[in-house]
């Protein structure tokens, strides 16, 4: 497994290195300019990124918040998780989802929850793998 560093993202800068990266995840994203200040935003909101480098290269991302509800009590949501094509099958996604999880652990959350698309059966196949189980259905209402 190539080594990878991880560090979350607290800079613009940062934000714009990891645009080509998140694009592959969110391809309606305009530009990293764009991106950049989305994440700013949500940031304001408790979105966290978490990027892995290798070099000066990010390679995969992590998008995440804390959040609380009446059905998971205190959990980590996951709202991007995304490596470069060149990276995967190297550990790398497993090695996000294992970050992501210590920090689930380190916040006192009880679960780590994400949601993938019904047609995505490579990322379903990954996320069992790592121990995610199914629990239901996501519906959205575009307005």
């Amino acid at each position: 497994m190539s080594t990878f560093r991880l560090s979350l993202i607290d800079s613009v800068q940062d934000y714009l290195a990891c645009f080509d990266v998140m694009h592959e995840l969110r391809p309606h994203l305009p530009d990293a300019a764009a991106f950049a200040a989305q994440a700013c935003r949500q940031a304001g909101q408790g979105y966290r990124l978490l990027a892995a480098w290798r070099g000066d290269q990010v390679m995969g991302v992590a998008g995440y918040r804390i959040q609380e509800n009446l059905l998971y009590g205190r959990f980590l949501y996951v709202d991007d998780l995304v490596a470069v094509a060149t990276a995967r099958r190297q550990g790398l996604g497993g090695l996000l989802i294992e970050a992501l999880r210590e920090e689930a652990q380190r916040q006192d959350c009880s679960h780590l929850v994400l949601d993938t698309a019904l047609g995505n059966a490579l990322a379903q196949r990954f996320y069992f793998h790592q121990g995610l189980l199914s629990k239901g259905l996501h519906f959205s209402l575009a307005l």
